[in-house]
């Protein structure tokens, strides 16, 4: 399975990716995550990465691909991967994919969890966060027990500053203008896998695990 994620903020998609990873065990690849391992290696790559970081300047995109290139390529490289966050846009996305063909690992599926832009507002407006476990509820579609107490410990739940509506607006925004040319993009090229991300998050997994086992 080598799968990119695709959805905009608050579809789901992150939910999704997680489950992916616990039923099928494929690695979620997470830059984030790919950035602080190699940092900690001081791997070639990670040193750039520290070092535009330490200049206080973006970690590039050809710094990025080059920790996705580290983690799958020689004989201990990733086989199957499930990537959430990235390609964030055309270029990105063309540059991956030049990557995944050279090393002959190209791009199966591209999965979007397809959510209307009222539905995202709502979602995002009604998520709330606990102080102190870092749990997260949504009034709306999954409130905790107790409103504004975790279920979990017991802290107090709060709405982030950036969940705001002005926010949300802006960051959707970003969304349809940087990253949504991207579901064209592989539709184009026959990759594209689309779910209804309106209904019942047991549903969606349904449709995604449909998707997944029917990949060559």
């Amino acid at each position: 399975m080598r799968v990119v994620m695709l959805g905009a903020p608050g579809s789901g998609k992150g939910t999704q990716a997680k489950q992916l990873v616990q039923t099928y065990g494929v690695p979620q690849l997470s830059t984030g995550d790919l950035l602080r391992a190699a940092v900690k290696a001081a791997s070639p790559v990670g040193l750039r990465a520290k070092a535009a970081m330490d200049a206080g300047k973006l970690v590039s995109d050809d710094i990025v691909l080059g920790l996705i290139e580290e983690r799958l390529d020689g004989p201990q490289g990733l086989r199957d991967f499930i990537l959430d966050g990235f390609p964030r846009n055309l270029a990105q996305a063309e540059a991956l994919g030049a990557l995944l063909n050279r090393l002959g690992l190209p791009l199966q599926a591209a999965i979007l969890i397809d959510v209307s832009a009222e539905e995202l507002k709502r979602r995002i407006a009604g998520r709330r966060t606990c102080r102190d476990c870092g749990a997260i509820y949504n009034v709306y579609t999954a409130p905790s027990a107790t409103e504004g107490v975790c279920d979990l410990c017991d802290g107090e739940t709060f709405q982030r500053s950036d969940d705001n509506e002005t926010t949300v607006a802006q960051r959707l925004a970003t969304y349809e203008a940087e990253t949504a040319p991207l579901i064209g993009y592989y539709r184009e090229r026959g990759l594209l896998h689309s779910v209804p991300g309106e209904q019942p998050v047991e549903a969606i997994f349904a449709a995604l695990r449909a998707i997944v086992d029917g990949l060559a």
